[in-house]
């Protein structure tokens, strides 16, 4: 080939080709960025309105609704579910994965603005999902300060730790807030005539920082400002609010309040392994890195604490994105390097000596740093999945160069130079390896186009492989051949023909005749082999992807509706008792009355806790966290419910791909709500006593007791009022208002809020005496203008597409797959013949293995067809490559085996593997009908070409098996955190690979022979003049098959298609069969009679 020629007569330029390449592949490694897995940006946005004081039954109908009705008719919308709670509607609009989030927004708004809202309702936000709104690192704080102290240096912490590169924020959780509280006495606002509005106002006029027009002084132009701020709670009692009308005396805060600096309502507790805490939630910028932000965040939070300012705080970190991302890399590093180190011994063992194995040992490194320059210029990440390529292709890089190589060391034992044994042995393999190379890479078009998040996920994957290969292709026809001709050389002894006289050689020689004397025997036993092996692919189970163990999960706790914030600590506390006595166990948080996603809100509820828990790191324990939390959870349960026979616990282990593993999700709709109920109580009854099913949660509609305030329209109107202006007041005495806010001498900020003594606002009776003035300014109870009472109402209401739902979310063992608990619970649906209107719709894992198996099935038929065609050009026949894809099928056979044996299910990883085994088992084949071909070309007759080319090609067929399938080996071993995703893929590839390897050197022969005019009946057998039977291959079938009953001249004569050249053919042939024969008779004679 050319490019061979070149670089054999320049070497110094290929020389110094490579070493720019290396220097790039160095400065590119060092810049690209670290990640887990592909940025994946699903498209799905949030719609957020708010609507004070409203109830979800009023937010439904006034909010949720029309805005629905509106944004259900946006382009590429696929699913529209609305939440509405108290005071608040969220809506989740999801998009097709084609869609731009971004450049939907304006349409999206522009139909908000088209809806009718209440005027108290707020302006509809739009959120699109980012993954940098996801905290980075967690952090507690705790030490042997008292709460005011450990809440002011973990403020000073966040100021500190916010200027850190990369961060964009530090949010602060669970330390108690103070503020100015304004109580408000009833009697003395009725005896003064005022209300809570008239001090509101008050405080809010006399706090105050207007600019004004500027001022010509002299020569100079000064600006102005109007300044009378509230800096103490001195101040704020002293500000009048009117006249006594009968002493004329100045009515003040102080005279109808008590006005006092207290902390919040300890509405939520936080602490750490039982210690008050506080909690720091760090993200980082969008554009950052992750592990660099982490690395910097750490080293300057420990420079803080070792200061003396700090020396008393104790910081346990309990979650660590770039730690874990750090530590994932790591170990697929390691393993991508013992890959490499076992495919140099395959060098070794096969080729001895040195030389040889350093010149294809070059490709294995050359490559991968070819592959790192254009990752850096592609725009990818280092993370799991180009990582994961790497080490799955560790071993097929040094595949082209050992085809190149072997072939050199045969024509060089022919005895030419090394110049010209690596032009020759390069040309004659060059179309090989290219025809090897470019169908590998064929096969991962399909998953290139696939869209959604297959698409996203392994986009970078199949790249970061066809860069390798692409690579590792130009060193064999390049490096290769250049260090070949300068260092190998003519061995002194013909080592070919005595490698053909081999033992090992000889047996293979057997099988491959055996394998063509008993075709039917062969292909039935192939054919049986596969039919059971795709039986058995059956029952492995399937999954979407592996369980990784990131060492931390989370433990929600729901006591029923109205349980106190006392009660619910005490359930907590249960817990950790429990927990305080695992080993496995370093670290946890517990935040009491509310929740992560809660507190991000900024909202409280006494009946809730979430319990973070950190694991030790996987080398320092015995036990996964999925087993932890399966043989744990009953403990748990156990614990909580003897403080609480209402507690019911939720465990969560979140992965860093977002999915919640060892889960089953779906909701179930109706447009009657009622009837909704009914099958969903159906469907949960039938489904919580399954075997595999460790809980199962469902959001029936929750009710919450509430105080009812009914208006009596009549009654209001009567004296003065409309039932806005009645609920406004009570709203405001209930919730109390913020005046405004004061900033002392220390510079603290406090709010100002001027609410009702809590007599008023804790007990339905007080309430009823709620006083409300009216015009005249005289006071009315609000029992005298609305009927109060004690009902319930709903919690949230959900609703998807436009119809009421209802959601399951289902927890299974760990021993058995996704697949496996799906296809038990379609069952159980199907048996309870629900009403046709009722609708089951699955997501989560499920949707997405549901989606992604379709997509793959695709993928894997079009990589197929790529494989085929890219052979087709190459060979420029249609018979030729429908040979080579009979190599296809046989990995099944592999395939199964590894997943049995390992117990490992068919996850998206596994499929993709099997994808990338349709472009890589063809690759021996390739190079075996290749060789055929030339040596046929060359004279052989085809019987002796399908044995030699098996005989010359074994030896590098079976390097290049054993050089991927020992370079896969750590990856299937999963070596390490993190390492579980990429595992199924390594066991996949090498069971694979290992049987269509075995295989191919006795089906292949086989299916070659049928396709071939010279061997299509090469069983038959032919009876000569003397007696004797001709196998037809050495008559090259001219004559026809031999009947018992009659003589061969016979048949002869009759066959039209016989002439006298046939004849005169078989003759000599006979003639020189018998010859050989009678001197071998002599030599034996000879030899008896010495």
């Amino acid at each position: 080939m050319k490019i061979s020629n070149f670089s054999i007569k320049r070497p110094v330029f290929t020389l110094v080709t490579m070493l720019l390449v290396i220097i790039l592949g160095v400065v590119s490694f060092t810049r690209i960025p670290l990640k887990l897995i592909p940025e994946i940006n699903p498209p799905v946005a949030v719609v957020v309105t708010s609507y004070p004081g409203a109830g979800p039954q009023e937010v439904l109908d006034k909010v949720s609704k029309p805005l629905e009705q509106n944004l259900s008719t946006v382009p590429g919308l696929n699913n529209i579910t609305s939440t509405s709670q108290e005071g608040a509607s969220l809506i989740l609009m999801e998009f097709s994965w084609d869609t731009d989030v971004d450049e939907i927004q304006t349409d999206v708004m522009q139909r908000i603005d088209q809806t009718s809202l209440p005027d108290d309702a707020g302006n509809p936000r739009y959120l699109k999902f980012d993954p940098s709104q996801f905290p980075i690192i967690q952090l507690s704080l705790r030490g042997e300060e008292d709460e005011d102290e450990l809440q002011k240096l973990a403020s000073d912490l966040e100021t500190e730790l916010s200027r850190v590169e990369g961060i964009a924020s530090v949010s602060v959780y669970g330390s108690p807030i103070k503020d100015v509280f304004v109580s408000l006495d009833q009697e003395k606002l009725k005896e003064y005539r005022l209300t809570q509005d008239d001090i509101v106002n008050v405080i809010a006029a006399n706090d105050i920082s207007l600019p004004g027009e500027t001022v010509i002084s002299g020569e100079k132009q000064l600006t102005t400002r109007v300044i009378s701020t509230i800096d103490s709670i001195d101040t704020l009692k002293a500000l009048v609010i009117t006249k006594n009308p009968m002493s004329g005396e100045d009515i003040t805060i102080a005279d109808v309040a008590d006005v006092q600096i207290e902390k919040r309502d300890q509405q939520t507790i936080t602490r750490t392994n039982e210690t008050p805490s506080v909690i720091l939630s760090i993200l980082q910028k969008s554009d950052s890195n992750t592990v660099q932000v982490s690395n910097a965040f750490k080293n300057t939070l420990d420079d803080l604490l070792n200061q003396d300012k700090y020396k008393n705080i104790t910081a346990d970190i309990i979650l660590d994105q770039g730690e874990y991302i750090q530590t994932v890399i790591d170990n697929i590093l390691q393993s991508l390097v013992l890959g490499g180190i076992f495919a140099m011994l395959v060098l070794f063992f096969f080729l001895r000596g040195l030389r040889s194995p350093i010149i294809i040992a070059v490709a294995i490194p050359y490559s991968v740093i070819v592959s790192f320059v254009l990752i850096y210029f592609a725009d990818f990440t280092l993370n799991i999945m180009t990582l994961g390529g790497l080490a799955l292709g560790i071993g097929m890089l040094v595949d082209n160069s050992i085809v190149v190589i072997e072939n050199i060391y045969r024509h060089l034992s022919m005895g030419k130079d090394p110049k010209q044994a690596s032009r020759d042995a390069t040309k004659e393999v060059g179309s090989a390896i290219i025809a090897s190379t470019l169908t590998t890479i064929a096969v991962f078009f399909p998953v290139v186009f696939i869209e959604g998040l297959i698409g996203d996920l392994f986009k970078e994957f199949s790249f970061t492989i066809a860069f390798s290969l692409l690579a590792s292709l130009f060193v064999a026809l390049t490096v290769v051949p250049m260090m070949a001709s300068r260092m190998l050389k003519t061995p002194k002894e013909n080592i070919e023909e005595k490698r053909q006289r081999s033992r090992f050689l000889t047996s293979v020689e057997r099988l491959v005749k055996w394998s063509l004397a008993h075709r039917l025997a062969v292909l039935t036993i192939a054919f049986l082999f596969v039919v059971g092996s795709l039986f058995g692919l059956t029952k492995v189970g399937t999954q979407f992807l592996p369980n990784s163990d990131e060492g931390y999960f989370t433990i929600q706790v729901q006591l029923e509706n109205g349980t106190s914030l006392a009660e619910t600590e005490s359930v907590v506390e249960a817990i950790e008792k429990e927990l305080k006595d695992e080993d496995a166990v370093d670290v946890y948080v517990s935040m009491i009355g509310s929740t992560q996603m809660q507190a991000a809100q900024g909202t409280t509820t006494a009946n809730t806790a979430e319990i973070y828990v950190k694991m030790k790191d996987l080398s320092e324990r015995d036990v996964s966290v999925f087993e932890f939390t399966e043989e744990k959870q009953k403990d748990f349960e156990r614990a909580a419910q003897k403080e609480n026979s209402s507690a019911e616990l939720t465990m969560g282990m979140q992965s860093s791909t977002g999915l919640d593993p060892n889960t089953l999700s779906f909701t179930v709709t109706d447009s009657n709500p009622s009837r909704l109920e009914e099958s969903a109580e159906l469907i949960y009854e039938e489904l919580k006593d399954m075997k595999h099913v460790t809980e199962i949660t469902t959001d029936l509609t929750e009710t919450v007791e509430e105080i009812q305030i009914s208006i009596d329209r009549e009654k209001a109107f009567e004296n003065g009022f409309v039932p806005s202006q009645i609920a406004m007041i009570v709203n405001n005495v209930t919730r109390g208002v913020t005046a405004t806010n004061m900033v002392d001498d220390q510079s603290d900020i406090f709010e100002v809020k001027v609410e009702y003594d809590e007599e008023i606002t804790r007990d339905i009776d007080q309430l009823k005496n709620l006083l409300i003035r009216k015009n005249d300014g005289t006071f009315v109870k609000l029992s005298d203008l609305a009927e109060i009472k004690i009902g319930e109402s709903p919690v949230n209401i959900q609703r998807m597409n436009q119809q009421s739902v209802v959601s399951f979310t289902l927890k299974y063992s760990t021993d058995v797959s996704l697949g496996k608990i799906s296809k038990e619970v379609d069952g159980k649906i199907a048996d309870l013949d629900l009403p046709d209107e009722t609708q089951i719709s699955y997501s989560g894992e499920r949707e997405y293995l549901d989606s992604a198996l379709n997509d793959l099935f695709l993928a894997l038929a079009l990589a197929i067809l790529f494989v085929y065609i890219v052979m087709a050009a190459q060979f420029e026949s249609f018979k030729y490559p429908f040979v080579i894809m009979f190599t296809v099928p046989l990995m099944v056979v592999g395939v199964a085996i590894a997943l049995i044996i390992t117990n490992t299910p068919v996850s998206i990883m596994a499929f993709v593997g099997i994808i990338v085994l349709a472009g890589i088992v063809v690759n021996n084949a390739i190079v075996i009908v290749d060789y055929i071909n030339k040596l046929k070309q060359r004279g052989m007759k085809s019987y002796d070409a399908i044995v030699q080319a098996v005989k010359d090609r074994l030896r590098p067929v079976l390097m290049t098996a054993l050089t991927t399938i020992l370079g896969l080996i750590p990856l299937s071993l999963g070596l390490g955190e993190g390492t579980e995703m990429t595992q199924p893929l390594g066991i996949a590839v090498i069971g694979g690979l290992l049987s269509s390897t075995l295989l191919t050197l006795v089906v292949i022969p086989v299916i070659y022979s049928l396709f071939d005019k010279e061997t299509r009946h090469l069983n038959r057998k032919y009876r000569m003049p003397d007696g004797q039977i001709i196998p037809a291959y050495l008559l090259e079938d001219r004559v026809v098959k031999e009947e018992e009953e009659k003589h061969t001249e016979s048949n002869l004569a009759v066959k039209k298609n016989v002439q006298k050249e046939d004849l005169i053919f078989m003759l000599e042939h006979l003639a020189n069969l018998l010859k050989d024969e009678n001197q071998k008779k002599d030599e034996d004679g000879e030899e008896n009679r010495q």
